[in-house]
């Protein structure tokens, strides 16, 4: 049986955390300028990954 591998790019992108994991939100890397502030506040805080991806996930992330 062969080890088990994390996937490098989503062990970069998801967090576990107690109830389940967390990721950060696009649209916050570039174009700034015309997006409102508001809008700019709320995409700071991350949200956890929908229960639909969890399936998905532990597979790319076996030891987390």
């Amino acid at each position: 049986m062969p080890k088990l591998k994390t996937n490098r790019a989503a062990a970069k992108r998801f967090r576990k955390t107690a109830k389940g994991f967390k990721r950060t939100q696009s649209h916050r890397r570039h174009i700034l300028t015309k997006k409102p502030s508001k809008r700019k506040r709320q995409l700071r805080s991350p949200s956890m990954v929908a229960k639909q991806d969890l399936v998905r996930l532990e597979q790319l992330l076996p030891h987390a």
